[in-house]
């Protein structure tokens, strides 16, 4: 099924507001039985094709995050890169690509993180960024070290909290060797590291390079 009638389908299944319509089919089938369900679903065009739709849209929705991530790097990248510099390598997809960071060039190297921070428990989101933030600390070079993020004023209320280390990486095995191994038991909260390393790093804004996102944070 194309993407544009898969759209369709669910739009016009959700006619307007899917709480309602969900609402209304429930009043509608109390006591049906099998030959009226029947002609209801067939009238309310609810069949496997509904289903397959929603599939369709299920597995697009599965890559959008990529596709935010590669889009907001490479619509940053004229307004970041200054006079003389020269990509070396991006990294836009998802998993494991084989490159360190996601932008390295003859000046910097920078992660993005295009969150759109909504309050409340944010802790898988707040690892991912601890994760990334750690990876630029710890890389020995002579350039310039960014991350870049949608809002700064979330990334620093986390960068600035009492969070437990041991918390922020207890999912992330790795990352937790490779700190133990650096710095042992020398931080337990994430504030610590922080202020350790927050010269380190330059925590950016990325919001004013593109406007048109500044409304969703």
């Amino acid at each position: 099924m194309k993407l544009e009638e898969a759209a369709r389908r669910v739009q016009n299944f959700e006619d307007g507001s899917l709480t309602k319509k969900l609402s209304n089919l429930e009043h509608i089938f109390k006591g049906m039985g099998a030959i009226q369900a029947k002609e209801l679903c067939a009238t309310n065009k609810l069949d496997a094709n509904l289903l397959s739709a929603s599939f369709e849209l299920k597995k697009l929705a599965g890559q959008i995050n990529v596709v935010i991530h590669a889009a907001g790097i490479l619509a940053s990248l004229p307004s970041l890169l200054i006079e003389g510099e020269k990509i070396e390598y991006l990294s836009l997809g998802a998993g494991n690509t084989g490159k360190q960071f996601d932008l390295e060039t003859t000046h910097r190297i920078a992660e993005f993180k295009f969150i759109n921070w909504k309050g409340g428990s944010e802790s898988i989101r707040q690892n991912s960024l601890f994760k990334d933030f750690f990876g630029l600390a710890e890389e020995e070079t002579e350039k310039d070290k960014y991350l870049y993020v949608l809002g700064i004023e979330k990334p620093l209320k986390f960068f600035n909290g009492k969070r437990k280390l041991s918390s922020v990486m207890s999912k992330n095995i790795a990352l937790q060797s490779k700190f133990i191994s650096i710095y042992a038991l020398r931080f337990s909260i994430v504030n610590e590291y922080y202020k350790f390393r927050e010269n380190n790093v330059k925590l950016v804004d990325i919001a004013p390079v593109l406007p048109e996102l500044i409304e969703i944070i």
